[in-house]
């Protein structure tokens, strides 16, 4: 069962802020559409937040965008925001994305999710692959579940990219049993 199937369509849009990869924004589009049953539409861009920058990190504050993001939603809508630069939360390193969960409200990085970050060959599919992983990591924490035990599971906190390439694309049955 995709998610959107247990009641009327629901309605995802897509937020890049800054440059983001039209390739990305298109793929996305097809595969949350296919995977969770959202109706999709992506939105122009927002310009890079530096109300939410950091230059003694050098990073972005994921939850000063996802405020900005809670301001742009739409009634019942969930909103999912890209950006192409790295994000931190204050207690941790990095994060790869956050969400907002009582708001239907996040957030996902493009940063570390390529190869060429850490000075690895590209690969694009690869790229792609992990992005939809963080995609749909960050809308299940916007339907309350929280993280998996079971590695394989897409709820799996992901400390680093070896955790986010081992989990696959799907909820376990434990979180699906959840989102019923």
């Amino acid at each position: 069962m995709r998610i959107g199937e247990a009641s009327k369509t629901k309605v995802l849009f897509i937020v890049p802020f800054g440059p983001v990869p039209k390739e990305v924004l298109h793929f996305l589009h097809i595969e949350l559409a296919q995977r969770l049953g959202f109706h999709i539409q992506v939105n122009k861009a927002e310009p890079l937040p530096q109300y939410a920058f950091n230059p003694g990190r050098n990073q972005y504050h994921s939850t000063k965008i996802l405020e900005r993001l809670r301001g742009l939603k739409v009634r019942d809508a969930w909103v999912l925001g890209i950006i192409d630069t790295d994000l931190y939360v204050p207690e941790l390193n990095f994060v790869f994305g956050e969400a907002l969960i009582a708001d239907k409200v996040c957030i996902i990085s493009l940063a570390r999710l390529r190869q060429e970050y850490y000075g690895l060959p590209k690969n694009e599919n690869l790229f792609l692959l992990r992005t939809l992983k963080e995609a749909i990591h960050e809308i299940g924490h916007t339907y309350g579940l929280g993280h998996c035990k079971d590695p394989k599971c897409i709820m799996h906190f992901s400390n680093s990219l070896r955790d986010t390439d081992i989990k696959g694309p799907d909820f376990c049955s434990g979180c699906m049993v959840k989102l019923k």
